[in-house]
């Protein structure tokens, strides 16, 4: 099963690659991302995935397959 870091980076790359979002408008936490890249375990809160749906911003679709990594 693809983990959350994986499939959050092939959404984040396909977003800057294509220019709908840049790091900074992407309402990322700098700390979060640097622990995503060097911890493949490391999955965002649900008010992270929520603040970063706003503003990168997500389809339902993509926020829904994030979300689902998130325990409750």
């Amino acid at each position: 099963m693809e983990t959350f870091a994986q499939k959050f980076i092939k959404i984040y790359d396909r977003k800057i690659l294509s220019g709908e979002t840049t790091f900074g408008r992407s309402g990322i936490n700098s700390s979060d991302f640097i622990r995503i890249c060097i911890d493949g375990d490391y999955v965002f809160s649900r008010e992270a995935i929520e603040i970063i749906r706003e503003k990168m911003p997500l389809t339902d679709e993509e926020f829904e397959s994030l979300i689902e990594y998130v325990e409750d």
